[in-house]
């Protein structure tokens, strides 16, 4: 057990008869099925279709390039992003998580969805793990179902909607507020007979710039608890307005704090950029003999 942590943090993932190691840091790819997510480059759907071939040839590259997790969201949850209705939600993802389980069998798909039933119907066509962006906020279904469905739940925090979290960002004491949220939640699931729970402290997420470098910084407050810790950074406000520069001029930095977040206790890095995360954690692996 390291010091730095009071319980031994999981080193598996179960579902659907599978085990999944996460010993090792892990790289989960971002795939969206979304024609407005907030980077360009990673859209796989255009104004009226999904691209299947586009879509089995991203994900052939991310896995080819060291992804051991694809995450597939069809809901862009960008600060002030449009809703999207459930049945327009539901159209994108589920063809896609059947497309990419026949086609990939042995891959792990993760699906992005604060939504319980769209949740539900994607583990029954595919998926192994459900990713909530909302910590079961926007659907007092969801914790119910992630007990019923018994797959992996990544639990992260975030305040109020997409469309307003930028203004609930207030906190009495930032990093205790967000460590004490998500273990209220995980002890929730955990009544429920949740066993696989993965927390993630949402940067981006009602959380202005200067507090998320301090919750990165603080990471290894929320590692300490024996959850393993996703860090989902990847091209984000918090570097490219730091480096005063847009989305798609913002690899360099990403890596540099994915290499951070794995010092201080990151288990999984959600990326658009696999080949270069995956080499950060290969060489974090390598150099702490994990």
């Amino acid at each position: 057990m390291d010091k730095d942590t009071l319980f031994p943090i999981k080193t598996t993932l179960q579902a659907r008869g599978r085990l999944l190691s996460i010993e090792r840091p892990l790289v989960m790819g971002i795939v969206n099925l979304t024609p407005d997510s907030f980077y360009a480059g990673s859209r796989l759907w255009d104004a009226k279709r999904l691209q299947n071939q586009l879509l089995i040839d991203k994900a052939a590259e991310m896995l080819e390039q060291g992804a051991q997790i694809l995450d597939l969201g069809a809901y862009s949850t960008r600060p002030g992003a449009a809703d999207v209705l459930p049945g327009e939600e539901r159209d994108r993802l589920l063809p896609a998580v059947a497309l990419l389980s026949e086609t990939f069998p042995k891959a792990w798909l993760s699906v992005d969805t604060f939504r319980a039933s769209i949740a539900e119907e994607a583990i029954a066509a595919g998926a192994h793990i459900i990713n909530d962006v909302s910590g079961g906020n926007l659907d007092e279904a969801m914790f119910d179902t992630v007990a019923r469905c018994a797959v992996p739940y990544i639990l992260m925090h975030m305040r109020g909607t997409p469309a307003n979290m930028t203004q609930l960002n207030q906190y009495e004491h930032l990093v205790t507020d967000v460590v004490g949220e998500l273990l209220q939640k995980a002890h929730q699931l955990r009544l429920l007979g949740v066993k696989d729970i993965v927390l993630d402290p949402g940067f981006g997420f009602a959380k202005n710039v200067n507090q998320n470098f301090e919750l990165l910084s603080s990471l290894k407050q929320l590692s300490r608890f024996g959850y393993p810790v996703l860090a989902g950074i990847s091209r984000k406000s918090m570097i490219y307005k730091t480096l005063q520069v847009g989305p798609e001029e913002a690899l360099n930095g990403t890596t540099f704090l994915h290499a951070f977040a794995l010092s201080n206790g990151a288990r999984i890095l959600r990326v658009h950029d696999v080949k270069a995360a995956a080499e950060a954690a290969q060489l974090y692996s390598q150099l702490h003999h994990v």
